[in-house]
């Protein structure tokens, strides 16, 4: 039995594997102060809060129904106006608040250029909800 040889056959080889045991306490303490302090972090104050009921004041904006027929004629609100009148009530709309919403109702035999005029003066006004109706029974 030697103790202190010159030779290196005892198997002494450098050990590669992680400990693991000092990783494992540490997680476990941090567990055991969670589980500690999770209660105490949900503490609250009982009060009897004032109960109170209140609907949501919600102003709905106009709908301004705007019709153009084949002929070229223009409606507002089912009342005929010419050019002038409707890119004026237009301007109008516009400086409203909340702004009115504009149904466009266009005859399907109209020519697009009416409809394109009427949405290029509703832009130039400022007005920014428009809305194209249509019929969805009337399948040709």
């Amino acid at each position: 039995m030697a103790f202190g040889g010159l030779t290196n056959d005892s198997g002494d080889a450098d050990n590669a594997e992680i400990n693991m045991i000092p990783l494992i306490d540490v997680m476990l303490v941090l567990l055991v102060i969670f589980i500690i302090t999770a209660p105490l972090m949900t503490h609250a104050v009982k009060v009897d809060l004032p109960v109170a009921a209140s609907q949501p004041n919600e102003v709905k904006p106009e709908t301004i129904n705007l019709s153009i027929k084949a002929d070229g004629a223009v409606y507002w609100n089912a009342e005929a106006v010419d050019d002038a009148v409707w890119r004026a009530r237009m301007d109008a709309a516009a400086q409203q608040t909340p702004q009115p919403e504009i149904h466009l109702r266009a005859d399907g035999d109209l020519a697009y250029r009416n409809v394109a005029q009427i949405m290029a003066d509703a832009a130039r006004a400022g007005l920014t909800k428009l809305g194209f109706v249509t019929d969805p029974h009337a399948a040709r």
